[in-house]
């Protein structure tokens, strides 16, 4: 079985056996029908993968590694905050006639700021510093800008990354760690979905800078189950488990400007059937 299984299995019992519900609060989300969206949830999940030791990608189904890489890339590399630059239509929901979703995401990344070497956006800050300064314990990003958050469509939910190196004795790569702090997460819906892209993010990251991909800390504030997924959660944790894929880049490619999607090799990824039409809360 895939570790990344273990996780999200335990994950999902804990939330469902020990979580509180909103039911009856007041709350944003909503179904497509108007009903109110609510949850089980639990506060303050931390869960580390290790991608020396395999790759986090969900066997019991199947998890899109090139579409989520396609949606980091949007972010990340393309700055984009336009649907019509993503291949998939997940943010459809959030977007104004003209495709944009605001000053969220990609264009946050986008924005340049004054240091003291020069302007920078957020992307290229990371790969300067861990170039040039790569023990900083400065080097992050945040995406929550609260003097743009009413010209957001939706409010960033994976909202900052901090990088941080560690030598390992007897290696001649650095190791490069990140952190991802989430505020809310989907669990069915979103929870593999963004371990995975941030995983791939970490790993084009590292290879651009000459370093080794290590582990992915990943901190959710709010961890929910939405009451219409609450079936489909308790049969998927029930499905059989399979050896984690082996994932990896196109080992020419050392600029993460020009990583693509296809840059992603995946190989061996046996896995359970798909959910479909899973239901979205908006």
């Amino acid at each position: 079985m895939s570790y990344a299984d273990r996780v999200f299995v335990d994950m999902c019992r804990d939330i469902l056996e020990n979580g509180t519900s909103t039911e009856g609060e007041k709350i944003r989300p909503h179904w497509e029908d108007g009903t109110p969206a609510y949850t089980v949830k639990r506060f303050g999940v931390v869960n580390r993968y290790d991608l020396r030791e395999e790759f986090p990608a969900l066997t019991l189904r199947r998890t899109a590694l090139k579409l989520a890489t396609d949606e980091i890339l949007w972010i990340w590399q393309k700055k984009s905050n336009n649907v019509h630059d993503l291949k998939s239509h997940i943010w459809d929901a959030w977007a104004d006639p003209e495709g944009s979703i605001g000053k969220a995401y990609g264009y946050q990344m986008g924005v340049k700021h004054k240091y003291k070497e020069g302007w920078f956006d957020q992307t290229d800050r990371v790969l300067y510093d861990l170039k040039n300064t790569p023990f900083s314990r400065r080097i992050m990003t945040n995406l929550y800008n609260h003097a743009d958050l009413s010209e957001m469509a939706l409010y960033p939910c994976a909202y900052s990354v901090t990088f941080n190196v560690t030598a390992e004795e007897g290696k001649d790569k650095l190791v490069l760690n990140a952190v991802l702090n989430q505020r809310s997460n989907d669990v069915l819906a979103a929870n593999n979905w963004n371990v995975a892209q941030y995983a791939v993010l970490l790993m084009m990251i590292a290879q651009s800078v000459g370093m080794t991909a290590g582990v992915l800390l990943h901190v959710i504030a709010d961890a929910h189950i939405y009451d219409r997924h609450i079936p489909l959660i308790r049969e998927l944790i029930e499905r059989p488990q399979y050896p984690a894929p082996r994932v990896s880049l196109d080992p020419d490619i050392h600029d993460f400007y020009d990583f693509t999607p296809d840059s992603l090799i995946v190989e061996n990824y046996e896995h359970g059937p798909q959910i479909r039409d899973i239901p979205v809360a908006i």
